[in-house]
């Protein structure tokens, strides 16, 4: 089972929650949450075990936030479209989208992956340069990724003629 499916399938979502998750609130609300969650992992410092109940909210968070906003009227802004875009992106084996868009998509996926390490090991570490270039590499990578899934959604309306 491809990685991407495993997380939509432990996220539920259903086509009603991506309907909701396409409000552009749900999607920026969800931009800060690595920078917090690591955060709350170094919090551990200061407040000890206390820190896994803000790790907690935030988990929690990650989960309703594609749910707790009701299905945007228009799906014309970036935000939308991006999240649109993840749609086809997911469906690419039933679906195909257009090669260009395939390797980007996995080229910043994977770099987004790796920025990764960085951060782990500065939260192990207590290293605040590793984390936040981690923290700031993976968001990079990942807000870039969804400028690429916004153009793959404008790309595939255009293709079906909406």
């Amino acid at each position: 089972m491809r990685l991407d499916k495993a997380i939509e399938r432990s996220m539920m979502m259903s086509d009603a929650t991506w309907a909701r998750h396409a409000n552009p609130w749900s999607f920026w609300t969800r931009v800060p949450i690595l920078a917090l969650l690591s955060l709350a992992i170094w919090s551990r410092v200061w407040i000890g075990w206390w820190c896994l109940a803000p790790l907690g909210l935030l988990v929690l968070w990650t989960i309703i936030n594609p749910r707790a906003y009701p299905p945007p009227v228009r799906l014309d802004n970036w935000a939308s479209k991006a999240v649109l875009g993840e749609r086809y992106w997911l469906a690419r084996k039933t679906s195909p989208i257009p090669a260009h868009h395939a390797k980007a998509a996995m080229a910043l996926s994977s770099l987004s992956g790796l920025s990764i390490i960085p951060l782990a090991y500065g939260l192990w570490a207590l290293d605040p340069w590793a984390s936040f270039a981690g923290a700031m590499l993976a968001s990079m990578f990942k807000l870039w990724f969804c400028d690429r899934m916004a153009w793959l959604a404008a790309d595939m309306a255009d293709q079906r003629g909406r």
